[in-house]
Formats: C-alpha cells, structure tokens, sequence
C-alpha cells in the first residue's frame, strides 16, 4: 500500500490521478489518517469534496509521498507532464517528496519522448522566451483557452508554451538548456521519478527506478 497512516502526500492533477484522490478519499472514510498537498486548485477541490485535511509546503515542507499522473513517460523514467497547466506546481511538489509516484496506462509508456514539452513563462517574458526556444530547436505555441478569449493562464498567473522538439532522446540535456532561458518559470521534462505504476493487459506493473 502507498499511502500509509501519519503520511502527508502530494496530490498531484489530472484525470487519472483523480481516481487516486477519490481511493485515498475512500480509505478516509475507512479510518486512515494523512495530510494532503495539492497540486492545484483542481486537485484542491476535488481533495475536499472527498474529505481528504489539507496542509501546505510552508507547514509541510518534507513530504513523504507525492503521487501523480503523466503524459507520457519512457523507459529510462523521464516524463512530460503540464497537460493541465499545473506541472510548475506539480514539479515543487515531486522535489519536495521523499517518494515520487507516478500512476499511467500502457498508452503513456513510450520508448522515447516525442510529445510537446509545456513551458509555462511570465507574460513579460514570453518574446524573449519564445525567439530562446527556437534558438534551442523548439516550435513554441502558446497554449489558448478554450472557455475564455487568448492564452490560458495558469494558477500562478502565467503563460504556458507549448514546445516541440520532436524525439527528445537526452531530456535531462533538454531540460538543463529549457531552465538557463530567463523568463522560463518552469518546464514540464520531470527527470526525478521513483516509481511507475502501470496499467496495461489487465494488470498493474510497478517499475521502480532502482530496478533498471
């Protein structure tokens, strides 16, 4: 079992780490005894619906299990996540973490990293940033709205670019260069990752970074 009683776990975001919260909110209800840290407003709310106390980074700043989801994860351990916009948040979290887990299905699994990597930057930045990723083999697109006119705004009040960089076959390279550029807030390459849980073929497969 993950989550154990006196824990106090990152709670990450997304559609199937939100299957995790309403389990842990679950396992609430049954007696357990933990504090939570979510990732974002999302995962904060969704976390209080299911009854699930609360805390934060400044009361908790050791925690000792971060749990969350991905958008595609290869065979050395390396992710990409920022789908939902939250992977700054999700990223202090995971670093903050004693165990970092990462919960997918067999579609995220690849051999290597080809998806966009999302960067969120400042509003102030956002040319400098751009005209920096393309200097460094990036296509960057800023992400838009969909409910709203312009760009999505993430819940730290800044852009999110959304990078192409085709096969990323060294992300930690990747990630070194993403992070020099002034404006970047953060990226979305996640190369500190303990532990994959994976469902395919009707099982779950854990692979744990020690193992490879």
């Amino acid at each position: 079992m993950l989550v154990r009683d006196g824990m106090v776990v990152g709670l990450g975001t997304g559609s199937t780490v939100a299957w995790t919260i309403r389990a842990i909110g679950r396992m609430i209800e049954n007696g357990l005894d933990i504090l939570g840290v979510p990732t974002s407003y999302q995962s904060e709310a969704l976390a209080i619906e299911c009854g699930i106390p609360l805390t934060t980074l400044s009361q908790n700043p050791l925690l000792d299990l971060a749990i969350d989801g991905v958008d595609q994860i290869d065979m050395r351990m390396n992710a990409i996540k920022g789908g939902g916009a939250a992977h700054t948040r999700e990223k202090v979290v995971s670093i903050s973490s004693k165990r970092f887990v990462i919960v997918a299905d067999g579609s995220k699994y690849v051999e290597v990293l080809n998806r966009s990597v999302p960067v969120e930057v400042l509003p102030f930045a956002a040319r400098v940033v751009e005209r920096e990723i393309i200097r460094i083999g990036g296509s960057p697109v800023i992400r838009q709205a969909c409910m709203k006119d312009g760009p999505v705004i993430t819940d730290n009040g800044n852009f999110v670019m959304d990078v192409s960089f085709g096969e990323i076959r060294d992300p930690a390279a990747l990630a070194r260069e993403i992070s020099q550029i002034p404006g970047v807030v953060e990226h979305g390459i996640f190369t500190r990752i303990h532990e994959l849980h994976l469902a395919r073929n009707g099982n779950v497969e854990v692979i744990r970074r020690d193992d490879l």
